[in-house]
């Protein structure tokens, strides 16, 4: 759908991430870094910033809290026209702490009762969002409320209705629901996507699929039906399987400052890579492309405080062909 409005729609919940300085405690911290994030969001944020035409819809509260979320993504050029603002919900937030060894992440979360979760499907401005290339979406919001299950299901049928494309990442999250539950729910929604999107630990997790990247990733192909699958397996990086070619792509070497958002970093640029080659003669390369983009823009992720990564074209096409040269 060359012509459509946007390129990337999607929709989801966003939240507000607060962290704890390195080396502090959350029961003794005295201030902290507060970053709006949130799966969906991250995508459409980083794919705008990569010049894509791109919309967010969800729900957000009419306060200080809401606008602050909605003003990180209108900086990076994300159209807001499908967002639901109540006068009476509340933003959702997680606290970070950044533990150095031996302990690692710890994430306490506040999401219960969140504007996002109240979200339905007569609140979403169906037309809108399906004017666009491609429909990305995730496993976290079915896992959010029975609504939002409703929400994602009716998505998922509009967009077939109008052969509207959709990429999927099943982003399992343990806090949110069983592996049993979310497998029943998920597979029904991720059959004959057109990207499906999976680590491996979420393919052995959910799905049940253990052993090496290709067999999980060759697994998760015949278990979607999808056109293409990215498996992600952490610091080796992501393989690409479409039933014909593999391609794997090492993870680039980075500094890590912040391990939260890689993975929708690499999403997003496996899009963009999409993106170019849905309208290209050979759509294999664009997705070639893609991956390359993914595992750079993942880096970048890692190197960035924040979920939302600040970038453009111009630096992803550099350091996705080996260049970190200094410019002046």
């Amino acid at each position: 759908m060359p012509d459509a409005r946007f390129e990337l729609s999607t929709l989801g919940e966003m939240m507000l991430r607060l962290s704890v300085p390195a080396g502090e405690r959350l029961e003794t911290v005295t201030r902290l870094d507060v970053h709006p994030a949130g799966a969906e969001s991250n995508v459409a944020s980083l794919l705008a910033r990569l010049g894509r035409r791109t919309c967010w819809a969800g729900a957000l509260p009419r306060n200080p809290l809401g606008r602050r979320a909605a003003d990180a993504l209108r900086m990076s050029g994300v159209d807001l026209g499908g967002v639901v603002w109540r006068e009476d919900g509340r933003m959702g937030t997680y606290y970070v702490e950044f533990g150095a060894p031996p302990r690692g992440i710890q994430v306490t979360y506040d999401r219960a009762g969140s504007c996002a979760t109240e979200l339905r499907p007569q609140d979403v401005d169906w037309e809108a969002l399906l004017d666009t290339r491609l429909l990305h979406l995730t496993g976290i919001t079915p896992a959010l409320s029975p609504s939002c299950r409703e929400v994602t299901l009716e998505a998922l049928r509009r967009a077939k209705e109008r052969g509207v494309p959709v990429s999927f990442d099943v982003n399992y999250r343990s806090r949110l629901w069983a592996e049993s539950e979310a497998r029943e729910a998920l597979l029904p929604m991720i059959r004959g996507v057109e990207v499906l999107f999976c680590s491996a630990a979420d393919a052995a997790r959910v799905f049940g699929f253990h052993g090496d990247a290709e067999t999980a990733a060759q697994a998760m192909l015949e278990l979607s039906r999808a056109h293409s699958a990215v498996v992600t397996f952490g610091d080796q990086g992501a393989l690409l399987w479409d039933g014909k070619a593999w391609q794997h792509e090492p993870a680039r070497a980075t500094q890590i400052v912040d391990r939260l958002g890689a993975g929708d970093a690499l999403a997003a640029g496996v899009i963009h890579g999409w993106l170019q080659g849905d309208t290209s003669p050979s759509l294999s390369a664009g997705l070639a492309a893609g991956l390359r983009y993914g595992v750079t823009l993942a880096a970048l992720a890692l190197s960035q405080l924040g979920d939302m990564v600040v970038t453009d074209r111009q630096e992803l096409e550099r350091l996705s062909k080996g260049g970190a040269e200094l410019t002046r």
